[in-house]
């Protein structure tokens, strides 16, 4: 991992490094250059955030970093980062960048990269770009004089392209005529965007913290607190809830009796429905190692092949790419369907989700017992540092002890976070009270060695 770029962008608080204006403005130079040496480069950029109140401030750093070096910034405004990727691909921009910090708190911040064909960058280009970043002096000399500076540039239509693509990805009857379906945006990038795209598409749509202030993005809702949307979704009688995070790429649903389902439940249904289609590429679905157990139970009935990727819906299209398989995703709702989108996308997996309701007849939790969910338990432990967790032998021996009592019954899995300063543990095990147990002593140990 490098100093600047984690598990996916650069993250941090904003106003402080490496979130500060400072930092953005480089960051917005090292991008034009990076770009700016590629072949057939067009000197374009568009730049897309979500609702948290820095975005605004970040995003003018970045504009003019980029625009001293040459290039032109085109500014989508609020729109979720799967949207981003959708516009960079298909607007002939060189790199779309993201302001955002996905799921995290509002004072948090992020910047991700896209590159020309609306995927993410390589290890090696964000290296490349960290480096022109850190290096002091990397870029002297290549301001480009006063006639030559970029311009911004207001893109109006950017949340109208993105709508109508996912408009034009639901085919079944081209119609959600009949659903009655609550949505939770989080507060976030989804809320100017997803009421309309689902009323658009016929259905009854009923709205949750859909009214951003700048602060109150992912503020107890979205994909990582679903608890009130369920509670919802049982007062109203509807078919389903949907539950978007604060950049709307993830994607958490509740079924019609209140069921939370996460990721990994989404990608056994969906993989059984494309499989049936005969569309699912090589018969097969990626997802990464920390994905419940029951995935690859349910997986392996269905005759469908699996493979397991590292954190971090990159390496999962790496993967995908490597496999040539069209489906993959994360549990905490990054989905990727890959003959789609070049990228995870919260909104357009809801989208296939509703296909299969809509096809199928039948109601999300009917659909759901396609995979049985081996109890599963994940802490996250606040730590100072990331020191190798192997060199900690109280946190190893208690992994072992562990892992001595699950045996084949269960597994553990304890890895930092590359986007915020935890240390996640996970315990899958036989009996919901065994698996809370384990996960919380292994749990305090890392507390007391590294909290």
């Amino acid at each position: 991992m490098g100093k600047l770029f984690g598990t996916d962008g650069i993250r941090g608080v904003a106003n402080k490094y490496p979130l500060d204006c400072e930092t953005a403005l480089k960051a917005g130079r090292a991008i034009a250059a990076f770009f700016g040496d590629q072949k057939n480069n067009t000197g374009r950029f568009l730049i897309g955030r979500d609702t948290r109140i820095s975005g605004s401030m970040l995003a003018s750093s970045l504009a003019a970093g980029v625009c001293s070096m040459g290039g032109s910034v085109w500014l989508a405004g609020v729109i979720p980062t799967p949207g981003v990727a959708y516009l960079t691909a298909n607007g002939g921009y060189d790199a779309g960048i993201v302001i955002s910090a996905s799921h995290n708190p509002f004072d948090d911040n992020g910047i991700k990269l896209f590159q020309a064909d609306g995927f993410k960058l390589s290890d090696t280009d964000e290296r490349a770009i960290e480096a022109s970043i850190l290096e002091s002096g990397a870029l002297c000399g290549k301001s480009v004089a006063i006639r030559q500076t970029g311009i911004v540039h207001d893109l109006e239509s950017a949340q109208n392209q993105y709508r109508s693509f996912l408009c034009d990805q639901f085919t079944p009857d081209g119609s959600l005529i009949g659903l009655k379906l609550v949505i939770d945006c989080s507060n976030g990038a989804a809320s100017g965007i997803a009421p309309q795209l689902f009323e658009e598409l016929g259905a009854d749509v009923i709205t949750l913290f859909c009214e951003p202030d700048g602060t109150n993005i992912n503020d107890n809702c979205g994909s990582q607190h679903p608890e009130t949307l369920a509670q919802r979704v049982v007062a109203e009688h509807a078919n389903l809830g949907l539950a978007f995070d604060g950049d709307a790429d993830r994607l958490i649903v509740v079924d019609e009796n209140g069921h939370v389902l996460a990721g990994d439940q989404i990608m056994a249904i969906c993989a059984r429905w494309m499989k049936g289609k005969g569309v699912l590429s090589n018969s097969l679905v990626v997802s990464t190692v920390m994905s419940n157990m029951g995935l690859a139970v349910a997986l392996k009935k269905m005759g469908i092949q699996h493979v397991k990727a590292g954190v971090g819906d990159r390496y999962v299209m790496k993967e995908m790419v490597k496999a040539g398989a069209v489906l993959g995703g994360e549990d905490s709702g990054h989905l990727i369907f890959l003959n789609q989108h070049t990228t995870g996308d919260g909104m357009l997996a809801a989208l296939n989700l509703l296909a299969v309701i809509q096809s199928s007849k039948q109601t999300l939790s009917e659909l759901a017992t396609v995979m049985t969910t081996f109890p599963q338990c994940l802490i996250n432990v606040d730590v100072r540092s990331k020191p190798p967790l192997a060199s900690i032998n109280p946190v190893v021996r208690s992994i072992e002890n562990a892992e001595k009592q699950l045996g084949e019954n269960g597994r553990v899995l304890v890895r930092y976070s590359g986007t915020q300063s935890q240390c996640r543990v996970m315990v899958e095990g036989p009996t919901q009270e065994e698996t809370r147990s384990l996960c919380q002593g292994i749990a305090d140990v890392v507390a007391q060695q590294l909290g």
